[in-house]
């Protein structure tokens, strides 16, 4: 009875033990609640790490516009000749270093050569005729003068002779009418016997004589008469001398124009013989080279590109990037092509334009319907210092701008 008092109370005694380890155990935390506030503390560490992050970075780049839609620009020269001819050789190569004034194509000059040398021929010529025509001019001049002045005395001497033609005239005929009057006195006398026959017949011969004197000195009179007209004739003609002289200086006008015609041509020819000779307009790098030593070219077509030395960068930023964006902001400048250097620049300029308004096919807006696009507007950008000389530089290359945008306006060209 004892022993089973002990084993029952034993039995009842160990209860209460697993019964206070299951209350040790339940409370005891578990693993997953002893993670939580862990969980919780990392959560917030991050959180305020994300939090100083961005409001730094908010902080470095609130005055800062950036794009990707950036690309290295520059000048471009097309080599072209101005002549066709036949290319006798060629001086450059791709992708080659040329400097102002290097010689870069040579054309065969020799139909030039054959052409100068006719038009200087006709240039001579011209000139020979130029000075004959103005020999024609002082001879004109001064024979047409001396013409006048003979012309007037010729008139002078006529008149003259007329005058002394009419004097013996008027003689002549007061001897015919006083001969004539004697005749019947002599023939009266004569047949009363006063006067002899011999007396008789020299009367009628002093009439016939004296007759034929004045018939005589009225044709000389008449053909005094008739040469003061031929006088007066040739007076009038040589009076149209001014006439004559403005026809020739007319004439060596004419010819003198035609010598500047004939110079204009040589100095056309020898251009076209300079233009046989291409030389490079600036320093800068050949590319696209189309061309080969014997090629038959045509005026304007062209054989190459020259690279002007000279880059900046036009940025296409978004319109709603323009508000606080001014001309001569700094910039800085990184090129996907060297990823390690940054650059430096400004703004030079700022196009005033979309690059959609000065696209080759321009939108219309006022037809369909109208979706509204954020529009990018090209800005100039130019180095604060040339890049260096191991940079290849090429048209075209990425590159992304970082515009300090709270910075003042310091280029002159602010006001443009």
């Amino acid at each position: 009875m004892k022993d089973l008092s002990e084993n029952e109370l034993k039995q009842s005694e160990t209860p209460p033990a697993r019964d206070h380890e299951a209350a040790a155990a339940d409370d005891a935390p578990s693993p997953r609640r002893k993670l939580r506030p862990r969980r919780r503390v990392i959560l917030i560490a991050v959180v305020l790490a994300l939090a100083t992050a961005g409001a730094v970075y908010w902080f470095i780049h609130r005055n800062a516009e950036t794009t990707d839609d950036a690309f290295i620009d520059g000048d471009t020269v097309p080599l072209s000749p101005r002549i066709a001819g036949t290319v006798a050789r060629i001086h450059f190569g791709d992708n080659q270093l040329v400097k102002k004034g290097d010689l870069l194509v040579e054309i065969d000059p020799a139909d030039y050569q054959a052409e100068l040398e006719a038009v200087q021929a006709a240039l001579a010529e011209a000139e020979a005729k130029q000075r004959m025509a103005e020999t024609d001019v002082d001879l004109t001049r001064a024979s047409t003068t001396a013409g006048i002045a003979q012309a007037e005395s010729a008139v002078a001497a006529a008149r003259a002779a007329l005058a002394e033609a009419e004097a013996r005239a008027a003689a002549d005929r007061a001897e015919a009418d006083r001969a004539k009057a004697d005749l019947p006195r002599y023939e009266a006398a004569a047949r009363q016997g006063a006067s002899s026959r011999q007396q008789l017949d020299q009367a009628a011969a002093t009439a016939r004589t004296s007759e034929a004197k004045l018939r005589a000195a009225e044709e000389s009179v008449s053909a005094a008469q008739a040469k003061i007209a031929e006088a007066q004739a040739q007076l009038e003609q040589a009076k149209t001398a001014p006439a004559q002289i403005a026809v020739k200086e007319a004439q060596a006008r004419a010819a003198a124009a035609n010598v500047s015609a004939a110079r204009a041509r040589v100095d056309q020819a020898q251009l076209n013989i300079s233009y046989t000779r291409i030389v490079a307009p600036g320093d800068g790098h050949i590319t696209k080279r189309s061309v080969n030593a014997g090629d038959v070219v045509q005026r304007n077509e062209t054989l190459g590109l020259l690279v002007l030395d000279g880059r900046w960068i036009t940025a296409n930023f978004k319109e709603t990037q323009l508000t606080r964006m001014r001309p001569g902001q700094p910039v800085d400048i990184s090129i996907d092509a060297y990823p390690d250097a940054t650059l430096h620049g400004r703004i030079d300029s700022i196009q005033r334009g979309t690059g959609a308004r000065f696209s080759l096919l321009p939108p219309e807006n006022a037809t369909g319907n109208y979706v509204k696009i954020v529009q990018r507007v090209p800005v100039k950008i130019v180095f604060a210092e040339p890049p260096a000389s191991g940079m290849v530089l090429g048209l075209g290359m990425s590159v992304i701008p970082s515009v300090d945008v709270s910075a003042a306006d310091t280029s002159e060209s602010a006001g443009r």
